[in-house]
Formats: structure tokens, C-alpha cells, sequence
């Protein structure tokens, strides 16, 4: 590890990056302890206290809830809008044909992706702000109609300004900037989570620590495993005699990850499945059918029992979802046969892409299973100890070490870029 930081360190384009992402991620730090004036915090903390879901929120966003900074809403919005473009896109075909178009569709998307979060982070503030509202702690005293726009506004523009920081992130090609301010906002939370489980400590529940830790290693080493494991497709070229010279004939492979999609599916199931309850929070207090739609859904997702099996639904649903987005074995297929490449035993075209595509089907559902029982397992030991921390740790864990191996493996290959322009 400490020659990997020496030869960072010596390259200089790529310290000045490292920097740079370092300076930014220090940036969303602060900005996540700037309050928005007009709140009282003390009363927020309490009540998040005694909110599961809004308390799960709050250790994902790295606390920016329980400070009401002005970055309230982290990049929820920018989440949201992604999977609503993604999922768009497999059924307007002008959309479809955006992807299709290489580098230049995916910018329009990701510019239609940016204007979107605007009213969705509009959208999503003035319901927080009404949740906190209904609540019997007076967190906003004398909340005007100018209080609200304001505090709607300055919270927009904290997601806004969050996601200019994740994109600048991601230009630098040091991780996915959208997954490492998330990673920052859970590694900034836990010492937090390790010093009340410190203060809490009793001998009692050693048995349950010892748990806590089992799943910790098992989590990491399990998503290590999942991260690092790849299909080795054997390729060969044909030759191709020009002139006096040979050209053609070696042999390769083409590696097909068993997980491709890395921590998206985690971030997008952890989005969709908190939205409902939150959204039913609001009508808790009213009356009618939709008082009772709201309490209905707010106790079916206090249920561990569904709340685990919804869970694991879209973890696995959305590896399959996400890797459909940026696998297309036909394109594979079709660049194979264009550079005279074949597998053997394998037709070129159509059948080459229909191997390709089981193959791919086969490795996503290894993933797929995995990823989904590791993101229950903290749920299921829930039910026999009874400790909410094993819960918010088996979660950070699995997005913390999936960003971490992830942003690692992007400086390898600057760090080999280098050395290779150095040859």
C-alpha cells in the first residue's frame, strides 16, 4: 500500500488529481455542517432518532439531514433522475436511439439527466420540509410561504452544487464521483457508529458484537470475491495475408465480470426502497383512504420480514437492469467479426451474440444473488439480535468497499497509463 502512495505521489498529473478529488470530497464535508438558518437542529436530531427510515437517510447523506445543511438532500435527486432515464430509455425508442449514438447520445442524456434533478430536488425538498413540519417537535417554527421557498431553494442548490462536484470528480477518472460522495458521507458517519457502540457497550451483547464483526469481514471479503471475479472468453483472430507480411492469428480473451454493474444496484434499491414510506409519511396524519393507504404502508415496511424480500427484489433486479444498460453483446459481436476476431466453437454474428448473452445472464445471476443476500444478511441477523447498527454497517460496507476497489482499480490504470507513456 505505501508503494502504491509513493508511486502516486511521484507522478505528478496524478497527485494533482488524488488532490483535487481530496479537496473536493473536503469540500461536501463542510458544506454538509453549513445549517440552514431557522431550524432547530437539536429538536431534528431527536425526531430522526426515533425515524428508521429517515435515520437510515440521514447516515447515507453522511448527516447532512441531522445538520439541515445546505446540502439536505445530498444527491438524491440526481439518483433519482438517472434510474427515471434509464428506465425511459428502454421505451421511447428517441431515447434508445440516444444510447445507441456512442459519447454524444450519452451526453444529451446525462444534460437531460441534470435538468431533471432541478424540480426533483424542488420536489422532494417541499416534502421533507412538510414531513419535519407535521412533526409534534416544531423543528421549523413559523414557517412562511418566503421560509419556504428559500429553504427549498437553497436545498436545490445544494444538490445541484453536489452534483457539479461529483461530475468534476469523475472527470479526473479517480472513481465515479456520485459513488465516492456517498462513500464520504458513510466513512465521515462511522466513528460516530463506533463510538456508540463503544457507549453502549455491555457484556452482555458481546455474542451480538462478534456478529457485527463476522459480518463485517464476511461483507468485505464476499465483495471482493464478487468484484475481482471475471470470465475469461477465449478469442482468436484469423490471418491475414497482405502482400509479403502476416498479419492476425494470436489468441485472447474477453473478461466478463460476474458483477459489472459494481455499487449501482445497492444505491439505486436503497433510493426506490425508502421512497414509499417516506413518501407516505405525509398522509399519516390525514383522513380518509389515503390516511389509510399511508399507515398501511408505512407498517408493511416496518415489517423485517417484507422489507427484506422488497430489498433483495430490486438489489437483484437492478444488477440485471443496470448490466442490460451497458452490456450489449450484439455490438460485442458485431466488433469481434469487424476485426476478424472469432470465438472458437462459435459462429460469428447472431450466434456469437446469443453466447455472449447466456454467458452474461449466467455470471449476472451469481452476482445478482450474492449482492442481494449480503445486502440482507444484516436484516436477517436483525431479527435474532435486535441491534439496528448491523443493519446501517452491513449497508455502508458493502458501498464503501465496492467504491474503494473500484477508485483503486481506476488509479492502477492511470498509474500503467503512465509508466507505459514513459516507455
Amino acid at each position: 500500500m505505501w508503494e502504491k502512495i509513493r508511486r502516486i505521489w511521484k507522478i505528478k498529473d496524478l497527485r494533482n488529481r488524488v488532490l483535487f478529488v481530496l479537496g473536493l470530497l473536503i469540500v461536501f464535508r463542510f458544506a454538509a455542517h453549513v445549517p440552514i438558518p431557522g431550524v432547530d437542529t437539536v429538536a431534528l436530531a431527536k425526531f430522526l432518532s426515533g425515524n428508521q427510515i429517515l435515520g437510515l437517510l440521514n447516515v447515507f447523506s453522511g448527516g447532512t439531514m441531522e445538520n439541515f445543511s445546505i446540502v439536505l438532500m445530498g444527491v438524491s435527486p440526481y439518483i433519482t433522475s438517472s434510474i427515471i432515464f434509464q428506465l425511459l430509455a428502454m421505451v421511447i425508442p428517441r431515447l434508445e436511439e440516444m444510447q445507441k449514438e456512442g459519447e454524444a447520445g450519452q451526453q444529451k442524456i446525462n444534460m437531460y439527466t441534470r435538468l431533471a434533478t432541478v424540480p426533483l430536488a424542488l420536489l422532494q425538498a417541499f416534502g421533507m420540509i412538510k414531513l419535519l413540519n407535521q412533526s409534534q417537535n416544531n423543528i421549523i417554527p413559523d414557517l412562511t410561504y418566503w421560509k419556504l421557498a428559500s429553504i427549498m431553494i437553497i436545498i436545490s442548490a445544494g444538490t445541484v452544487f453536489l452534483m457539479w462536484i461529483g461530475e468534476l470528480i469523475t472527470e479526473k477518472k479517480i472513481g465515479n464521483g456520485i459513488s465516492l460522495l456517498i462513500f464520504a458521507g458513510i466513512v465521515a458517519n462511522l466513528p460516530n457508529v463506533v463510538q456508540n457502540l463503544v457507549i453502549n457497550y455491555n457484556p452482555a451483547d458481546l455474542v451480538t458484537y462478534l456478529l457485527f464483526v463476522a459480518i463485517a469481514v464476511g461483507t468485505i471479503v464476499g465483495v471482493v470475491i464478487i468484484s475481482e471475479g471475471q470470465r475469461n472468453i477465449p478469442v482468436s483472430y484469423a490471418k491475414q495475408i497482405r502482400g509479403n507480411k502476416t498479419y492476425g492469428g494470436n489468441s485472447t480473451h474477453l473478461p466478463l465480470r460476474v458483477n459489472m454493474a459494481g455499487v449501482i444496484p445497492i444505491i439505486f434499491a436503497i433510493s426506490v426502497v425508502l421512497f414509499p414510506p417516506m413518501i407516505a409519511q405525509f398522509f399519516v396524519n390525514g383522513a380518509g383512504f389515503s390516511a389509510t393507504a399511508a399507515k398501511f404502508i408505512v407498517n408493511i415496511f416496518n415489517n423485517q420480514l417484507f422489507y427484506a424480500l422488497l430489498y433483495f427484489i430490486l438489489v437483484f433486479g437492478f444488477t440485471y437492469f443496470y448490466t442490460a444498460v451497458i452490456f450489449h453483446p450484439q455490438k460485442m459481436a458485431e466488433n469481434l467479426q469487424r476485426q476478424g476476431g472469432f470465438i472458437p466453437g462459435i459462429r460469428p454474428g447472431k450466434q456469437t451474440e446469443e453466447y455472449l448473452g447466456k454467458t452474461m445472464n449466467r455470471l449476472i445471476f451469481v452476482g445478482a444473488l450474492f449482492l442481494g443476500l449480503i445486502a440482507i444478511m444484516p436484516l436477517v441477523l436483525r431479527a435474532f439480535t435486535g441491534t439496528q447498527s448491523l443493519v446501517i454497517g452491513g449497508t455502508s460496507l458493502l458501498i464503501v468497499v465496492s467504491v474503494a476497489i473500484e477508485t483503486a482499480k481506476q488509479i492502477d490504470s492511470q498509474i500503467e497509463v503512465h509508466e507505459y507513456d514513459r516507455m
